[in-house]
C-alpha cells in the first residue's frame, strides 16, 4: 500500500508541475498580435461539396 501512495503522490506532483507550467505560460508570456491575410482563389467557392 505505501508504494501506491508514493505513486499517487508522484503523479500528483507531476500533474501539479504541468499545470503550473501551463498557467505560467498563459499568464506571464506576452504575445504580439499581428494581422494575417490569406487570399482564397475564387474557384474554391465554385466547387460543389462532395
Amino acid at each position: 500500500m505505501p508504494s501506491l501512495f508514493r505513486f499517487l503522490i508522484f503523479v500528483g506532483l507531476l500533474g501539479g508541475l504541468g499545470y503550473g507550467a501551463v498557467f505560467a505560460l498563459a499568464n506571464f508570456v506576452q504575445h504580439k498580435p499581428r494581422e494575417i491575410v490569406v487570399t482564397v482563389p475564387q474557384d474554391k467557392f465554385l466547387k460543389p461539396p462532395r
